[in-house]
């Protein structure tokens, strides 16, 4: 077995939960601004006081502590006093603490008065609330104590008295930084304002003088430093969904992105796999905890200010209509709605939105989208429920004036008209029963049909379920629910698809055809096969467990014949489908999915003319889209599966589809196989990290394991391959999984377990045969083949090659004919050279015909390195290594290039590849024999390697190698 070090765990895992790690002195993005506030301090001519200013959760506090522990680290006397809510209601408090900070477990020189003294009169002039004397004090402490630095954070919570205090003292060699909030918004001429935190009122609170001070301000993280904060704190790098999800919830605000990560991270929302960070598209938002910073600062400006933004949360997308529709909703006058408004842009918590002429306010939105949802999901659902009807009685009069013309004057138009029929739905869901239900529910089923699976899901199913609720006959409620299961599968929201489907075929309305039953006994069946529940599937695939429904017979053989489908059972699905042909095959509709099912029966079995028949399509324009969709993508996925790449593409132009609208899993084999291996394990992370593996009726449905895998041990990651097939390996009783069986062998025979290999190719064969399953079983008998080969049983090996031969001539497929002809030149290049040498040209020939770049290269480097073609091929094998990224593919050509005596290209580069490979292999926690083994070298020749490694690197030790090489800082 592979020795693993005591961190392989969180190497290898995937689809764990991610965990959240927050330092606090942890700066990014701030590069700029330490530099200039460091240039402002250490010129001894410039300021006396610095202002850091910035909108809340921007990060001001962590910067001035990131401020001062660089100004000690030169030997600086620091001095850093917090402020918080309240104080500034204590006159002089922050004076009196600053007193005593400055003089804590100070020696006072013979001569001066104790610091004990000072802090006595300090004390003393806060009691009396005498500015004048706290000054003097305060004057006195700082001049004893300079040069120093004094750094204030959140000084908008301080008393005034003691900023107008700070404002006055000019002692040499006393600096100040002082951090307060800055709110930039624009205002209804276009122009900027400033303004303090929490209140209008805290505006006087600044100790600036315009003349004397100088400001470094925070503004939101840029795009690419919030997605590397987020990696920081998750400890893995943000998919592209979880990076764009941030950056629209949080604008760049690390305190909005800590409280948005701690939500989901608190929800096990966020998974990680293969080190990257992803978020399923149905994740609901995290609500804010009410003692988060965004939430309190407007607690704290209380009525009416806080019934006035949830009321903005709801009816702000509509425009400028939006201030008066809140007067109307709440019952507050409308100055009192404008002038809350206006507190609330003061306090940082909304902004105005600029009409296009610069002059006029076209609208008001919050500034934090984290902030709107976490007020709209405080309110009650009477309160949200009654602004939504507002607000689809709005949209409603828009909608109806356009239809009757320009004689009734349009509404005004929502703010963001990108997100208006999301805004739409989601008002309709809230509103309920107090709009009209009919149209209401017409209005967002269509919502739910215009959105692509994959975006925002969870809202979709938030739409559906409020139709069915708002669907008063239970007939028509069918429907409502036949369209919610199909998108809670599609979201892989399978307990809700499956409640759905159940639902329907046990208790089915009159307004459900048999076709729809159909679907819906089709659906019951998917979702059992991606939950990986292969008992109820056992259940599924009986007469018995559908004769107890109501339904028609339609419903019940296609059911049963997919189950069958998906638990292998190929023949008993043939004859099922063949004695019940009368009952399915009444027209395309019906007919649609059970031939399918039929044909891939037959292909299984090593029948492959009825699939054949099946590719044309034929009954494609009688068929709704949906249903070409789902058939072709599964017949797709089928092809693929065999490396069929040409048929695949013809298929998808006969069905007029294109690969990048087909699902993930799709086109993740499309991406392994045309050689774009980066995207191929971008698309593989996603769905392993969610378990979101929809299977496809498939002859093999461990394919994303399989050629993920496949891909991992190209580039070396030999370990992290060999967990993903051990994890994700069926139990006992599960289909054939051929494809896993097959990269599991080839696993092991890289690391030089020969007889671990021979078992699992059994295994495999074995699974098979009890399933009838001639269909993917060539590349078990071709790997066989190699193994008896290569431990010298020659008459074994010959007849692997039989079996494999007679595959390739029933099922006529290019790839079984290729695993042959390179079978066959491993078994026969001792006794039969030459037949060899005429197997591995015709190999390459059929190769280029197919034209796929990994298996082109791999049959290019066999017949180059067995002299039936020649050497130079190798040049072009080793490009198209390069071109998928097989670095360890790359390093075994590079091997025989020099064996043949060849020049490798770039000496250079070919030493930086060789050492990356190797770090590789150390990450993977390998050990030398297994090193050894994968490069196929000696264990001397690979301890050497290892050695020069760490003299190139200046590394010490193997774990500096591996912490460097995880880091990207080899």
């Amino acid at each position: 077995m592979v020795t693993v070090g005591p961190h392989t765990n969180e190497l290898v895992r995937w689809g764990r939960h991610a965990r959240m790690d927050c330092p606090g002195d942890v700066l990014l993005g701030r590069e700029q601004e330490s530099g200039r506030i460091d240039d402002l301090l250490s010129d001894s001519g410039g300021p006396r006081l610095v202002l850091v200013r910035g909108e809340r959760g921007v990060g001001r506090s962590a910067f001035l502590r990131a401020t001062g522990e660089r100004l000690r680290a030169k030997g600086i006397a620091v001095h850093a006093v917090d402020c918080a809510t309240g104080e500034g209601d204590r006159p002089l408090l922050l004076a009196l603490r600053l007193v005593m900070a400055v003089q804590e477990r100070r020696s006072e020189p013979e001569g001066r008065q104790p610091a004990a003294g000072l802090v006595a009169q300090a004390l003393s002039a806060a009691d009396r609330q005498d500015q004048v004397a706290m000054e003097a004090v305060l004057r006195t402490a700082l001049t004893r104590r300079a040069p120093v630095m004094v750094l204030v954070d959140d000084a908008q919570h301080a008393d005034p008295g003691s900023l107008a205090a700070l404002g006055r003292i000019d002692v040499p060699g006393v600096r100040m930084v002082v951090s307060v909030p800055w709110h930039t918004a624009p205002t209804a001429t276009g122009a900027r304002t400033s303004t303090l935190a929490p209140a209008r009122e805290d505006a006087r609170r600044d100790p600036a003088d315009a003349t004397t001070a100088r400001t470094v301000v925070l503004l939101p993280l840029h795009p690419h430093d919030t997605t590397a904060l987020v990696a920081r704190w998750l400890h893995a790098e943000a998919d592209t969904g979880l990076a764009r999800r941030v950056g629209e919830l949080t604008r760049g605000l690390p305190g909005a992105v800590e409280a948005l990560l701690t939500g989901w991270t608190q929800r096990g929302v966020i998974r990680i796999a293969d080190g990257r960070a992803f978020i399923p598209a149905r994740a609901e938002v995290p609500t804010l905890p009410d003692d988060d910073r965004f939430v309190t600062a407007l607690d704290r400006l209380g009525e009416p200010e806080r019934a006035v933004a949830a009321a903005l949360s709801i009816l702000g997308p509509l425009g400028r209509p939006a201030l008066r529709m809140t007067a109307a909703c709440t019952g507050l006058s409308t100055d009192l709605v404008h002038d809350s408004a206006r507190r609330l842009i003061e306090a940082g918590v909304v902004d105005e939105v600029p009409g296009p002429d610069a002059t006029t306010v076209r609208g008001w939105t919050f500034r934090l989208a984290l902030t709107a949802h976490t007020v709209r999901e405080r309110m009650s659902p009477v309160r949200r429920s009654r602004l939504s009807a507002a607000a689809v009685e709005v949209l409603w009069k828009e909608a109806d004036a356009e239809r009757t013309g320009p004689a009734v004057p349009p509404a005004p138009g929502l703010l963001d008209e990108t997100d208006a029929l999301a805004y739409h739905a989601d008002r309709l869901a809230d509103a309920g029963s107090l709009v009209d239900r009919e149209r209401a529910v017409g209005e967002l089923t269509a919502a739910a049909r215009k959105m692509r699976p994959g975006t925002d899901d969870g809202r979709v199913l938030r739409w559906l379920r409020a139709a069915r609720d708002l669907t008063e006959h239970a007939d028509a409620r069918d429907l409502v629910l036949q369209q919610y299961g199909t998108a809670a599968y599609l979201a892989c929201d399978y307990p809700t698809a499956r409640a759905s489907a159940e639902s329907l075929l046990r208790d089915p309305g009159p307004l459900l055809s048999d076709l729809d039953l159909q679907e819906a006994a089709c659906l019951i069946v998917a979702v059992t096969a991606n939950q990986r529940d292969w008992p109820t599937m056992s259940r599924l695939a009986t007469t018995h467990w559908w004769d107890a429904l109501p339904v028609p017979d339609l419903a019940k053989v296609t059911g049963q014949a997919l189950a069958l489908c998906h638990l292998s059972q190929w023949q008993e699905t043939a004859d099922l489908l063949k004695r019940t042909e009368t009952v399915w095959n009444t027209g395309p509709r019906a007919r649609a999915a059970p031939d399918i099912f039929h044909a891939m029966a037959e292909l299984a079995l090593g029948r492959p003319q009825r699939y054949r028949r099946a590719l044309a399509m034929s009954d494609a324009s009688r068929l709704p889209p949906g249903k070409v969709y789902s058939l072709a993508s599964g017949m797709f996925d089928n092809l693929l599966t065999r490396y069929d790449l040409t048929t695949a593409d013809t298929l998808l132009k006969t069905t007029g589809l294109t690969v990048h609208v087909l699902p993930p899993l799709s086109q993740f084999l499309h991406h392994h196989l045309t050689g774009r291996w980066d995207l191929a394990l971008e698309s593989a992370r996603r769905l392993l990290a969610a378990h979101d593996i929809q299977s496809t009726p498939v002859a093999d449905s461990s394919l994303l394991p399989a050629r993920t895998a496949a891909i991992l041990l190209a580039q070396g990651r030999v370990t992290s391959a060999l967990h993903l097939v051990q994890d994700l390996r069926g139990p006992d009783g599960s289909p054939p999984q051929c494809a896993l069986h097959a990269s599991e062998a080839e696993l092991l025979m890289t690391l030089g377990r020969a007889d671990q290999a021979e078992r699992t190719l059994c295994s495999g064969l074995d699974s098979a045969q009890a399933h009838d399953q001639i269909y993917g079983t060539d590349e078990l008998w071709a790997q066989l083949a190699e193994v008896t080969a290569r431990t010298g049983r020659d008459r074994e090996a010959t007849a692997c090659l039989r079996h494999l031969e007679h595959i390739a001539h029933r099922t006529g497929t290019d790839r079984s004919h290729l695993l042959y002809l390179l079978a066959s030149a491993r078994v026969r290049r001792r006794e039969a050279p030459d037949t060899a040498r005429r197997d591995l040209h015709e190999a390459v020939d059929l190769a280029r015909l197919r034209g796929l770049p990994f298996e082109t290269a791999t049959t290019l480097v066999a017949a180059a390195t067995a002299g039936a073609v020649p050497a130079t091929l190798l040049h072009e094998a080793y490009e198209l290594f390069d071109l998928t990224g097989a670095a360890l593919w790359r390093f075994h050509t590079r091997t025989a290039l020099r064996e043949a005596g060849l020049t490798v290209p770039s000496r250079k580069q070919a030493t930086t590849e060789n050492d990356r490979l190797l770090a590789t292999l150390l990450a993977e926690q390998l050990t030398t024999p297994q090193i050894a083994a994968v490069l196929r070298l000696t264990e001397d020749a690979a301890a050497r390697r290892l050695s020069r490694l760490l003299a190139r690197t200046g590394k010490r030790s193997r774990t500096e190698l591996v912490t460097a090489s995880l880091t990207g800082s080899l």
